[in-house]
């Protein structure tokens, strides 16, 4: 069935391009700052798509249109494309060409490439113009055509923001700016400009609200050694926060001029930048102001944020316990009424919400919660709306991906819970992801590994029986910030614009291995690791992993021939602990039933 008012917005779309002299445009899933989520004024992709995931380019030329998205996607953009006459591009499967290379196939000499050059990544625009160039492609960035289409677009996001207190954060922004600075001196520079939003406010200690779920505000800042600025709406700065500013130095000035900033920025000023940060109007300006004097660098604060300082592991390691009581207490819940009561994947959402709102400093969610049951498991980042809603039944596996935002830290959790009757290959399933995850989070290593040193640990059970999953492994997780983080991360595969950062004590990374069958279910099991130092030898020094998520394994979904004898030693250990630290939060009836659910019993 056709989905007219995609295409009809499509259409629209063809002829504000036509009447601009656009060949093909180009909208991806990013904001002004290149973030992974972005507010409801910036989801203009999936204004002209339907597809709602959080990572994915439409490109669009005068008789079709294509979306490229990632393998976490591929079921839900097949399923919200449907009827939209647009072709899904499956990123990464054999004989799918890249974007760039798409456009340089198709596009014809002299034709002109569109798009809002505020929401590219100048690495990407980049790369569009080196793979372009032979066919003398024009690039028109100065616009964005949404704006004469999207009639009821949301507001541009502007919520109040705050700063957060030294004993969350640990660290003063004066010392962070000093950190920052000596960087890019390292680096050759003397000043630096930074644009992605979670760096900005790891540096000047504050936090917003202009991203849901992302505690997040809409800026830019610019350090040189005895000037910090941060370009911010001022409807966002309340008397207090004005009054931090004003006591830590840092002059406020209007997010609007950050253009006209840069123009004014002396030539002669070696200024640092990120490519994969600074969206390409940005770097276009800076190129303009001096070539020469434009460092190309990684943004200092993506690396020092990553590695936590003792307050801040302090606070984690204490909010990570309260929310795997908050989870515990609603399997037990879960578990108890299912059968009895109407439950489904929104109100079971709701639910657990609620336990987490009785922790003292919650603020907010960390992402929307996944919840998908039965075959919505199979849809790796699902989440269920009053269309899609489904009542649970007292059998079957319930895949949840939850987790919240407080002024101690931010957790991201998931648990696939048995309801009742499990098949045989869905026990399969949950013993594989559960050796990967248990392999992994006990893993031993030297300093110097990246994520992709690791990754085979968790993938091992998968491949040995010719399985996999299409996502990374582990991504790392910021204190009060993005519940998704770098430089870090744990995937396999080589790509040569992935930036690999060796794993270093402090960091937070996820545990996350899954698997999914279409029409049938899903299982994914996430813990949070907190890699610390161990042993310091002649061989060097080697570290380790401390699981921070405390949240019982679902004994009766193991299938213990899917087990090592160390990995069932691994659990027992796992389950020992989660009992230990959480049974002193329960009441009589929980306590007892968390006691049974602990017990490894191989027999």
């Amino acid at each position: 069935m056709s989905n007219t008012k995609i295409i009809d917005r499509l259409n629209a779309l063809r002829k504000v391009m036509k009447d601009n002299g656009v060949d093909y445009y180009m909208i991806p899933t990013a904001d002004f700052h290149n973030s992974e989520y972005v507010s409801d004024y910036f989801k203009v992709r999936e204004y002209f798509t339907n597809f709602s995931g959080s990572n994915g380019t439409v490109i669009v030329w005068k008789d079709g249109a294509a979306l490229w998205t990632d393998g976490r996607y591929f079921l839900q953009a097949a399923a919200e494309l449907e009827g939209t006459t647009i072709e899904l591009m499956k990123m990464g499967d054999a004989g799918v060409p890249t974007k760039e290379e798409f456009l340089a196939d198709k596009m014809l000499e002299g034709q002109c490439l569109g798009f809002d050059g505020r929401v590219i990544p100048a690495t990407d625009g980049i790369k569009y113009e080196e793979a372009l160039e032979s066919k003398k492609i024009k690039f028109f960035y100065e616009k964005d055509l949404a704006l004469d289409i999207w009639a009821d677009r949301p507001a541009f996001p502007c919520g109040k923001a705050y700063s957060l207190e030294e004993k969350y954060v640990g660290e003063s922004t004066t010392s962070k700016q000093k950190k920052v600075m000596e960087k890019v001196e390292e680096d050759g520079a003397e000043a630096i400009l930074i644009t992605k939003l979670d760096d900005i406010m790891w540096l000047f200690n504050i936090r917003g609200c202009d991203v849901e779920c992302n505690p997040v505000a809409m800026s830019y800042a610019y350090l040189e050694k005895g000037k910090s600025v941060i370009f911010i709406q001022k409807d966002a700065v309340d008397e207090k926060l004005n009054a931090y500013f004003g006591k830590n130095n840092i002059e406020v000035v209007d997010y609007s001029e950050i253009n006209a900033f840069i123009k004014n920025i002396p030539a002669s000023k070696k200024l640092l930048i990120d490519d994969s940060c600074v969206n390409y109007t940005i770097y276009k300006l800076l190129v303009e102001r001096s070539k020469d004097n434009t460092i190309h660098g990684e943004n200092p604060t993506n690396a020092l944020k990553a590695i936590k300082n003792e307050t801040e592991i302090k606070n984690s390691i204490e909010v990570y316990l309260e929310d795997s009581v908050a989870l515990t207490k609603f399997i037990y819940w879960l578990k108890t009424n299912i059968g009895k009561m109407k439950i489904t994947e929104l109100s079971a959402s709701d639910k657990l919400e609620e336990f987490r709102r009785q922790i003292p400093d919650f603020v907010d969610l960390s992402f929307p919660t996944i919840a998908g049951y039965a075959s919505n498991g199979a849809i790796i980042h699902y989440e269920p709306t009053p269309e899609t809603d489904t009542e649970l039944a007292p059998e079957g596996l319930f895949l949840l991906d939850s987790g919240g935002q407080y002024l101690r830290g931010t957790t991201d959790v998931t648990r696939t819970i048995a309801l009742g009757k499990l098949t045989d290959e869905m026990k399969r399933d949950y013993t594989l992801v559960l050796a990967g995850n248990l392999e992994l989070g006990n893993a031993n290593f030297l300093h110097g590994c990246t994520g992709r040193n690791l990754d085979i640990l968790a993938r091992n059970a998968f491949w040995h029986l010719n399985l996999d999953y299409k996502h990374g492994t582990g991504h790392g997780v910021g204190f009060m910030l993005n519940v998704h983080e770098g430089p870090q991360n744990i995937r396999w595969k080589y790509l040569s614009d992935q930036v690999e950062a060796v794993i270093e004590a402090g960091m937070l990374t996820s545990n996350e291995p899954g698997i999914y069958i279409a029409g049938s279910h899903g299982v994914r099991i996430e813990n949070i690791m907190l890699s610390e130092n161990g042993d310091l030898n002649e061989f060097g020094q080697f570290l380790h992993f401390k699981t921070l998520t405390l949240v019982p394994i679902e004994m009766e979904a193991v299938d213990f021939k899917y087990l090592n004898s160390t990995q069932i030693e691994y659990l027992k250990a796992y389950q020992e602990e989660v009992y230990e630290k959480l049974s002193p939060y329960m009441n009589d009836k929980e306590r007892e039933w968390l006691y049974k659910e602990t017990r490894v019993n191989v027999n």
